[in-house]
């Protein structure tokens, strides 16, 4: 009888940032999202310690991928899209939606909607 072998499982993570419809509008930066991942992700605690751990790449306009052979949680990289959309002023129109196991992806919140009903409250208001 052959001697099992202990076979360490290393992890395999592909997440997806779907950031099509802001990239389109020409108002998200996919570049500097990705510079910016780059330079923030964290490695055994420190930044700059991606390695081969962790890679990041985009295809086009519309997607970034990150592929992690590490542990990886994909609420860090909401956090990570949450303070970019912040920084670039973003936030209050953009937001981080989980579309499936592996993808995020940037919606525009209904403002129209609300302007609308705002309107016909003050409407209502003035009769």
């Amino acid at each position: 009888m052959p001697a099992k072998t202990a076979k360490s499982k290393r992890p395999q993570h592909r997440y997806v940032i779907d950031v099509a419809a802001p990239a389109a509008d020409k108002i998200f930066d996919v570049a500097a999202f990705e510079k910016f991942l780059h330079d923030r992700i964290k490695v055994q605690g420190r930044t700059n310690n991606l390695g081969d751990s962790v890679t990041i790449t985009r295809e086009g306009d519309e997607n970034v991928i990150i592929d992690a052979s590490i542990d990886f949680s994909k609420r860090y990289l909401k956090y990570l899209t949450k303070k970019f959309l912040k920084k670039n002023n973003l936030r209050d129109w953009l937001r981080v939606v989980a579309t499936s196991k592996d993808t995020y992806k940037l919606k525009y919140f209904n403002i129209s909607n609300k302007d609308e009903a705002e309107e016909s409250e003050a409407e209502d208001d003035e009769e």
